[in-house]
């Protein structure tokens, strides 16, 4: 910055033996950092030009950043145009990949990179993508040059543009999909290239590929496994950890592990016999997209269905075998058939269903999955087929579920506060209120004292 003449009076020397003044604390510098810290594990990339009012607020504040997100052993990233905070590996690698983009787009992001490590700065789009079919042919993947290929590379150019590792200086990319020339100059920031992958690991993928995945798919530590579940999902539930895991839970998490942690956050730490939970207060957020890209519930065919499920799971769900108290389970056809009959009873009048649901409760089925799985309220188990027949799912309720009871019988207008999305935390009403873990019979519900 130039400096500038200034008529001021220099500010006093501190006397000998005289403490220079203190800082005066800011309580909302704490409120500020603990929102960061939410927007931050829900958009892990802040570039420059776009996210210029959060990358100052992040300086300021990158001290507090830095100390919160070493209890997760995630890394921040702070230069003059660029945050990027790199996380370990999610607790539920499998449901999170389900609600991300294709496999095929995948491939593609990874194949652009690779092309753009080598190009110039400007480039136009037609470019890349030649470079990265070169790099497609060079490992030996297929190269079809059809519509369906076009629309994949369409999504991973979409990617790379979100994350700032390529910039849109020019023309629509969206026109990529029918003209491989099209006239679009993009921008490539090398000195990004290196921080897209969030857990690169510490080990050789060319030497051991499998072990070098092994690595990066799990946290191999537990306590930091626990303290990101409980920061990027909905809820972690006691039947599902392991030994360590359930160990953490019941020795660690409120004390000075888990509650410390949640109030980095701005949240609060639920805790029941049937797992636990951080919560965002209601004044933490104006919108419920600021929670990650899943809310429970919701308004819609898909949302509305799920809750209905959950009240019929609740009457008539059974407990044998179940994963632990509080779950409740139904199979796959039992499933479809409730959701059958709710369509039927919804199909007519204002809000009514969407008909392609309607006409096709296998695909509706397959929706509210997605939605319960991801946000962690259910769990899908193989059944065992019948001889010659196909295999089959048992549908698992989470104890979570009990918190909407009698919710689902009426088409929600205006959702109450909503569960928190697969990525981050879940918005809960106020701590007086009943809580998230409420289970469907009460003597469950009692709250787990501390180890």
């Amino acid at each position: 910055m130039r400096e500038q003449t200034s008529t001021r009076t220099p500010a006093p020397t501190p006397a000998a033996g005289r403490s220079p003044r203190r800082k005066a604390w800011r309580p909302e510098a704490d409120a500020e950092a603990a929102a960061l810290l939410r927007r931050l594990a829900a958009r892990c990339w802040l570039i420059g030009g776009r996210d210029d009012e959060l990358i100052a607020a992040v300086r300021r504040n990158e001290h507090a950043l830095r100390s919160a997100v070493a209890r997760l052993g995630w890394v921040l990233i702070v230069e003059r145009d660029l945050v990027r905070l790199r996380k370990s590996p999610p607790p539920r690698p499998q449901a999170w990949a389900e609600q991300g983009p294709t496999p095929a787009a995948c491939s593609w992001f990874f194949l652009l990179l690779a092309a753009a490590e080598s190009m110039p700065s400007r480039t136009g789009v037609g470019h890349l993508v030649t470079q990265a079919h070169a790099a497609a042919a060079e490992a030996g993947l297929p190269v079809r040059h059809d519509i369906t290929e076009r629309r994949a590379v369409l999504a991973a150019l979409h990617m790379l543009d979100d994350r700032g590792v390529i910039e849109r200086l020019d023309g629509d990319l969206d026109r990529y999909l029918h003209d491989d020339q099209a006239p679009v100059l993009l921008a490539i920031h090398h000195t990004r290239l290196a921080y897209v992958i969030a857990n690169p690991g510490t080990l050789d993928p060319a030497a051991d590929p499998q072990a070098w995945l092994k690595q990066v798919q799990r946290e191999p530590d537990a306590a930091r496994r626990m303290r990101r579940a409980l920061v990027d999902d909905t809820c972690v539930h006691t039947a599902l950890l392991d030994e360590a895991e359930a160990q953490w839970l019941s020795q660690r998490v409120r004390g000075d592990d888990g509650g410390p942690l949640a109030d980095a956050f701005g949240l609060v730490l639920e805790r029941r016999a049937e797992g636990a939970a951080f919560v965002v207060p209601d004044e933490a957020f104006r919108h419920p997209h600021e929670l990650g890209p899943l809310t429970f519930p919701a308004p819609g065919t898909v949302a509305h269905a799920a809750l209905l499920l959950l009240d019929h799971a609740a009457l008539h769900g059974h407990t044998d075998h179940a994963p632990g108290p509080g779950w409740r389970g139904m199979g796959e056809k039992a499933v479809v058939e409730a959701l059958t009959a709710f369509g039927t009873r919804n199909a007519a009048g204002r809000g009514g269903w969407g008909s392609e649901y309607i006409q096709d409760p296998s695909l509706l089925a397959g929706k509210v999955r997605d939605l319960l799985t991801g946000t962690h309220l259910a769990r899908l188990i193989p059944a065992a087929a019948p001889a010659g027949g196909e295999a089959t799912f048992m549908w698992w309720f989470a104890p979570a579920t009990g918190r909407w009871a009698e919710e689902g019988t009426a088409q929600p207008k205006t959702p109450r506060p909503r569960s928190r999305a697969a990525r981050p935390a879940p918005q809960q009403p106020p701590a007086q209120q009943e809580g998230l873990f409420d289970a469907m019979n009460t003597d469950r519900a009692a709250e787990e004292p501390p180890a």
